[in-house]
């Protein structure tokens, strides 16, 4: 038996953090470090990881006296001391782990909320040409939930498996959902989706391919991208996805280029947005174009749009800091949600 998905005396949750001396990690750390309802009982790296045994804020020094939790290893010994006594696993793993891994924690009576990619495509044939494996756990991923926190909050409360999205479709989604959702784009038109992410989107690891004295702008893995299907998937329309890496530390940008119906007006335009986003403040629909400036350290995403009539043509921009509404903060929007609380909850207080 697994426990209730919603914890109705709004308890503290006893919760871990696996992948937690990566960037995604370690920003989960210091949201629900600030989480009223959240009790940190356990930081996990990989097994055999040489940050076994440090102190999470030798790794991230902006953390010493916040969070000074040993770094332990993760292993099947670890999973069957622990995982009964956790109410919810965050894992910002690699996307075998919790491919492998997220079932078990599951049946453990453990909410599992994933920020890799292990989840987030619905056809398992997809992860061999995507991801590089196979699943191997075709159950788990039929019970998993998408977790896009302003559009899917009634899937995150049923289930005890949520796929966190992913940064770049955090933003195109973002931007997409309220005209497909309402059904104003033409049936089987090009959408291109063009996005730009800094250089902490590729991880903690170092590489040369990422590394900032060696990065310029340019396209990566056009057309063939792991986010591609993830967009189409969950915006209901095919897309043309081609992201860029940029020489700076983080912030992503999508950019959205549509046909819509004939007919539609700059009205309705502006009336399926505010109806989407009116009560989400998370999502600031801004007077300008977005800039990355105005939302890196931030949970929010910013979101404008300019619509030629004549044309039929729609451009919609959204900026995000890919490893705060990207990853960390989306999950915790995710978490509050599950608890029944509103999505925003710790992550912003109004002056």
């Amino acid at each position: 038996m697994t426990k209730a998905i919603l914890d109705s005396n709004n308890s503290v949750q006893k919760v871990a953090i696996i992948g937690a001396s990566g960037y995604a990690g370690a920003e989960l750390v210091g949201l629900l470090c600030k989480h009223e309802q959240a009790q940190i009982s356990h930081l996990v790296v990989s097994e055999n990881s040489s940050s076994e045994g440090k102190l999470f804020s030798e790794l991230h020094g902006r953390y010493q006296g916040v969070c000074d939790l040993p770094l332990e290893a993760f292993s099947a010994t670890w999973f069957d001391e622990y995982a009964a006594d956790l109410d919810v696993v965050f894992f910002a793993t690699p996307h075998e782990f919790s491919a492998d891994w997220a079932q078990a924690f599951v049946e453990a009576g453990v909410k599992v909320f994933d920020l890799s990619g292990g989840f987030r495509l619905k056809d398992a044939d997809d992860y061999p040409k995507y991801y590089g494996f196979e699943h191997a756990n075709i159950d788990a991923l039929a019970s998993a939930k998408y977790g896009l926190a302003e559009w899917q909050q009634d899937d995150i409360t049923s289930t005890n498996l949520v796929a966190v999205p992913g940064c770049y479709p955090t933003a195109s989604l973002l931007c997409l959902k309220p005209l497909t959702y309402n059904n104003l784009v033409v049936e089987n038109s090009l959408v291109v989706v063009n996005g730009i992410s800094g250089v902490s989107g590729a991880g903690r690891n170092a590489s040369l391919a990422t590394n900032f004295n060696e990065v310029s702008l340019k396209a990566y893995n056009v057309l063939q991208h792991r986010h591609q299907p993830e967009i189409s998937q969950e915006a209901a329309i095919n897309v043309i996805f081609n992201p860029h890496l940029a020489p700076y530390k983080r912030g992503l940008l999508a950019t959205v280029t549509l046909q819509l119906n004939a007919g539609v007006t700059n009205a309705q335009v502006e009336q399926v947005f505010q109806q989407a986003y009116a009560d989400k403040p998370l999502v600031r629909l801004v007077a300008s174009w977005p800039e990355i400036g105005n939302v890196a350290h931030t949970p929010f995403a910013d979101v404008h749009w300019q619509f030629d009539e004549e044309k039929q043509v729609v451009v919609v921009s959204c900026a995000i800091d890919n490893l705060l509404k990207g990853a960390a903060s989306q999950a915790v929007q995710c978490f509050n949600i599950s608890l029944g609380l509103a999505s925003e909850y710790s992550l912003i207080s109004a002056c």
